[in-house]
């Protein structure tokens, strides 16, 4: 079970960095488009490490 959670935490990890990051280093877009980007994935990037947490917590119970 561990081995699963931490799998599926480190697969998301790597979609948000892959999905988030590429758009706001790469976008043409204007400046307020990239730092738009970069909030939500900075949001994304929090979200999962708390949930991240949570689920380690639950595993050591």
């Amino acid at each position: 079970m561990k081995v699963l959670i931490h799998a599926i935490f480190i697969i998301l990890f790597l979609l948000v960095t892959f999905f988030g990051l590429g758009p706001v280093l790469y976008a043409d877009g204007v400046i307020l488009e990239r730092m738009w980007t970069a909030a939500i994935v900075v949001v994304l990037y929090v979200l999962l490490a708390f949930l991240y947490s949570r689920a380690i917590r639950w595993l050591k119970k």
